[in-house]
């Protein structure tokens, strides 16, 4: 090797050598400034965060900070319990850095006791309060539920009580209510003194039409077999058919008497149709057995409105010993299946259900408020408004229901 490469290669390595010194040195000068990098953050100093499916970020519990979040991500509030927050943040001379705090999720919503200030039964019956009031809770399936006080079945009069519910996370309601037990009339009467008033479906037209709205009616085999032609000139703009449901908790499907005749008729004259699915779901997995079911008696039909979860067996919610969550997941479930075929779902529930049982959600809403204006606050698609309309082309009444364009 001759001397000019040698001198060539010993010059080499030195720049190596101070280029990898350069490098090594500007390394250990960002450590040392991210080692000393001023930290400037305060926490609130409430670090919980109610069990919900709100969207909790996890800026919402820092009070400040010297910089910005990277990725302000969203907090699992549906899991109860203590979780590491992870996150990072651009301090305000550039440094990126990693922090990171403790979040609890808490069940701080005590049960709720669906019970008016007075409730009465006759003389002699049988002792079904406890089971007949509902009794429910956001997360406890099989919350207490019992009576405080002394009464008697067998004897009239008016006892006054405390209903209690204690779920398992140690909230506890309480309602105070009169018993009344009374002895029933030995008079009778072959009429209620009540006559059902009925309202123009043309009227409703009238009243709730515009630029922003169709209207239609949902209809099943208590309607029998509408006439097509008669609904499309009455001004009908969408039906939302019952396809079938079950019959009870643990009974086999049906499909409903008129479904075949409403789709095929909806079809022909050009009214666009959604579908509903009468649930008497247990589980979530029931939920979604019920999904598939429905999807196969559409297959090959034409169906341009979103397909409903309709439970709304509240009379007997006790005895299904699921929470309010569970119930909410059940709807979930339904709509994602319907969803996954490339339907629109939704879920249907009363004004009072969907403001006292069912969670918030981002799911499409059928709202049930039987009223000329309602004043329910949460978001809906459509709007189930009366059950006593009458429509040329069907005998006897019928529910009538808005869509809303926007």
């Amino acid at each position: 090797m001759n001397k000019k490469i040698k001198i060539l290669l010993i010059v080499l390595g030195i720049i190596i050598l101070i280029v990898g010194l350069i490098f090594g040195l500007k390394r250990y000068l960002n450590y040392l400034k991210i080692k000393n990098a001023v930290i400037e953050i305060t926490y609130k100093n409430d670090l919980t965060v109610e069990f919900s499916a709100e969207n909790i970020k996890v800026s919402n519990f820092i009070e400040s900070i010297n910089g910005e979040i990277i990725n302000d991500f969203t907090i699992n509030s549906l899991k109860l319990g203590k979780q590491d927050i992870n996150y990072e943040y651009i301090n305000d001379d550039g440094i990126k850095l990693k922090q990171s705090f403790v979040v609890e999720v808490v069940d701080k919503t005590p049960p709720l006791i669906w019970l008016n200030s007075a409730y009465s039964i006759s003389v002699g019956s049988k002792d079904t309060i406890v089971e007949s009031v509902l009794c429910g809770d956001n997360l406890d399936s099989n919350p207490k539920c019992y009576i405080e006080g002394e009464y008697d079945l067998n004897t009239v009069g008016k006892y006054p009580l405390v209903f209690k519910a204690e779920d398992k996370y140690g909230n506890l309601s309480t309602k105070n209510f009169t018993l009344n037990v009374y002895k029933p009339s030995s008079s009778s009467s072959s009429s209620s003194g009540k006559t059902r008033t009925y309202k123009k479906y043309s009227d409703i037209v009238a009243e709730y039409k515009n630029e922003n709205t169709k209207i239609g009616l949902d209809l099943s085999e208590w309607q029998d077999y509408p006439d097509y032609d008669k609904l499309k000139e009455a001004g009908v703009e969408f039906v939302i058919l019952r396809v079938g449901g079950t019959k009870g908790r643990e009974g086999d499907y049906f499909l409903d008497k008129s479904f075949e005749h409403n789709i095929k008729e909806a079809n022909r004259v050009g009214i666009p149709v959604g579908l509903y699915f009468f649930s008497y779901a247990t589980s979530s997995q029931k939920a979604k057995e019920n999904a598939e079911w429905l999807l196969k008696q559409i297959e090959g039909k034409k169906v341009d409105l979103p397909i409903s979860f309709d439970w709304e067996n509240w009379n007997k919610f006790n005895q299904y010993h699921i929470s309010f969550y569970e119930l909410s997941e059940m709807a979930n479930t339904f709509i994602k299946t319907v969803e996954s075929k490339g339907y629109k779902g939704m879920n249907y529930g009363s004004k009072t259900y969907l403001e006292n049982m069912w969670l918030p959600s981002n799911n499409t809403i059928w709202l049930a408020h039987y009223t000329s204006k309602t004043s329910y606050k949460g978001k809906y698609k459509f709007w189930q408004l009366c059950d006593n309309a009458l429509v040329d082309g069907i005998n006897g009444p019928v529910d009538v229901n808005i869509m809303y364009n926007n």
